[in-house]
């Protein structure tokens, strides 16, 4: 891994996570229905999910270093094809005017809110191929410990996202419910969006 390849994983990871979606919104709802431990339950059940997905994204990127890195570098161009239209996709709702964020306060009491982000995270198949496409952009297949690299960036994409995850769990509805809530999103959706462009670019621009 080159020197200057893991601070940009560290501002890819949290830009892509501070971005309120889907888990955050779990996050936040179970603060706001329940109180803030629920909150940091919803987050603990949420990254237990991403061990998960790491896990199987690492044995199987593993698996195609050792048995083909054509292959491997196939699956990471087409991974990168993949963030170029996450970022599309990304930069046109926050054109459009961000994300429509719900809190909902019907959520499960707090017993039950950690199973329930497990399976949350597990059975969404956007996080597997989010993570079958976001970590090789950042790995070698050439490389003698690429296996090691992916496992080291795999739990620390999971380490940063449980980190903002949980820190919405603590600041409670406050980032969200506040009158500026949705500059404040569309501004870190605009970022994330150039980053995953930025990403999917700098595979296209390298050369073979």
């Amino acid at each position: 891994m080159e020197f200057n390849t893991l601070p940009m994983f560290i501002l890819a990871c949290l830009s892509l996570n501070l971005i309120p979606g889907p888990d955050v919104v779990y996050v936040v709802s179970n603060t706001l229905s329940g109180r803030r431990s629920a909150g940091l339950l919803a987050a603990l059940g949420l990254g237990l999910g991403y061990l998960v997905h790491t896990a199987a994204a690492v044995l199987g990127l593993s698996a195609l270093i050792l048995s083909s890195t054509f292959l491997f570098g196939l699956v990471k161009y087409l991974g990168a094809c993949y963030l170029i239209y996450l970022g599309i996709m990304t930069l046109r709702n926050c054109y459009r005017g961000g994300p429509s964020l719900r809190l909902d306060g019907d959520m499960l009491p707090a017993r039950g809110v950690f199973r329930q982000g497990v399976v949350v995270s597990v059975l969404n198949p956007k996080v597997a191929m989010f993570f079958l496409s976001f970590l090789p952009q950042f790995v070698e297949a050439n490389s003698p410990l690429a296996s090691l690299e992916l496992v080291q960036l795999g739990l620390l994409f999971t380490l940063l996202a449980t980190l903002c995850n949980s820190l919405y769990a603590a600041l409670g509805g406050l980032l969200l419910c506040r009158p500026g809530s949705g500059r404040y999103a569309r501004r870190l959706e605009g970022a994330a969006g150039v980053l995953l462009l930025g990403l999917g670019a700098r595979i296209a621009l390298l050369k073979p």
